[in-house]
């Protein structure tokens, strides 16, 4: 009797009864959607990259921490053996990007050229070895540049060639990482330049064929241009990979001899997971995430720029 009164009173006075709202609609489907991605992101991603930021401002090991401040930073300018990763890490970028690159756009010219038989073949061949395991391409680098017993120089021998310490001499075993990071990379961005140059209109070498243009002109005036954002793209990619150089220098040489191959990843993993210093090791990491995105800056200020 109440409860029809009430009604009664709410449809007199002009009222209604308030309509369910549900809780899923059209308009809040996609944020549901993105949900489980964006908790993934918090989870792996943010939550580890700010609890690495508050470990390089301590000192200790596991939960018994100590608030230092900008200490481990300040160790870090001051740490001779960094500069000395760092040096190692400039010198095979310098080197070995340069001669890959140089080498991937050589195989990729080839690779597109219709002279070429049983492309498809070959063009696996060239990719086959960045399909291979860090760690498994690795051990086989260094049985094949072993001293006494290596494949390499073995080949070498009949050719007159003593046998070279690859792995026992700090400049030969820095040259030992550039030939086994060319080896594995290079087919990788082969395969993306050879992309870039199948997308390239055939009318553009058509119409400089009319007008008498050589082969080396077609070049320097049609690919490269028509090739600069994928060149700009491998060669950042290169550079960010080469700063971050660890499994090849861990797995061939260790670091040596004399740290003459060690990097900055490796030097941050031997703090972290050898002596424990998770601390320092959390300063280098954020040290090499500074060096990196400034790299990435410079490359794209310097070329990204003009169109």
């Amino acid at each position: 009797m109440t409860l029809t009164m009430t009604r009664d009173a709410a449809t007199r006075g002009g009222g209604s009864p308030r309509p369910h709202r549900p809780l899923i609609t059209k308009r809040n489907i996609p944020y549901l959607l993105i949900l489980p991605a964006l908790l993934g992101f918090v989870s792996f991603k943010a939550y580890p990259i700010l609890a690495a930021l508050y470990i390089s401002l301590t000192s200790g090991a596991g939960a018994a921490r100590t608030f230092v401040g900008l200490d481990n930073y300040v160790r870090l300018v001051n740490d001779p053996l960094f500069w000395t990763a760092l040096w190692n890490t400039a010198l095979i970028l310098v080197v070995q990007v340069p001669i890959m690159l140089l080498l991937a756009l050589v195989l990729a010219l080839g690779l597109n050229s219709p002279l070429l038989r049983l492309r498809g073949l070959w063009r696996l061949g060239v990719f086959m070895p960045s399909l291979t395991g860090l760690v498994a391409y690795g051990v086989m680098f260094s049985v094949i540049l072993s001293k006494d017993s290596g494949l390499l120089n073995w080949v070498l021998g009949f050719f007159g060639v003593d046998a070279i310490d690859w792995l026992g001499s700090p400049f030969w075993a820095r040259i030992a990482i550039v030939i086994a990071l060319t080896w594995h990379y290079t087919g990788y961005n082969a395969v993306i330049y050879l992309a870039g140059l199948q997308s390239i209109p055939k009318e553009l070498y058509e119409a400089a064929m009319v007008d008498g243009a050589g082969a080396v002109r077609r070049f320097w005036s049609i690919t490269v241009p028509q090739l600069r954002p994928i060149l700009l793209l491998t060669v950042v990619l290169s550079t960010i990979g080469t700063l971050q150089l660890f499994d090849e220098p861990f797995v061939i040489t260790g670091g040596g001899p004399d740290n003459s191959t060690l990097t900055i990843s490796l030097y941050l993993y031997e703090n972290g997971f050898r002596y424990f210093d998770f601390g320092y090791a959390a300063a280098i990491a954020y040290a090499l995430t500074l060096i990196v995105a400034g790299f990435g800056l410079l490359q794209l200020k310097l070329t990204g720029g003009k169109k």
